[in-house]
């Protein structure tokens, strides 16, 4: 008697991938377990698929999946680059001094907040630019 799968094969399969992407999280097996459960469901509506027709459907939906998976993360990566960044999300930002640079220290708003500044002695309301952040002070220089 030849090997075959049938539908729940690939059905226990498929979601045996997804729950093992709960517990190990490496972001992968669920690429591979949704490829194993549409395969499992195509085969419920044509169970005469043979094994290498199965086999090869798995293959091509499996690097379709995979390749979806890549683009989402690298969007994902991109689009979270200011996530946890503190203070240095603030760099390249223009502001107006709210209290004169005195003694190298003032005093700048960006949105609701007052945030302290270090750079060269300036009057109040002259336009900088933030160049670089170290802890919550933000150091500025005037904008060229």
């Amino acid at each position: 008697m030849p090997f075959t799968l049938l539908a729940w094969h690939w059905l226990a399969a498929g979601l045996i991938l997804v729950v093992l992407e709960v517990v190990v999280s490496g972001n992968i097996l669920v690429w591979l377990g949704l490829p194993a459960l549409a395969v499992g469901a195509i085969l419920l509506a044509f169970p005469e698929l043979s094994l290498a027709a199965q086999l090869g459907l798995y293959g091509v939906l499996a690097v379709l999946a995979l390749g979806c998976g890549l683009l989402l993360r690298r969007h994902r990566t991109s689009s979270e680059q200011t996530v946890n960044t503190g203070t240095a999300r603030l760099i390249g930002q223009h502001a107006v001094l709210s209290s004169a640079l005195q003694a190298g220290r003032g005093e700048i708003q960006l949105g609701d907040s007052f945030w302290p500044v270090s750079g060269p002695d300036l009057p109040a309301g002259t336009e900088v630019v933030i160049v670089a952040a170290d802890g919550v002070v933000l150091q500025v220089e005037p904008k060229a």
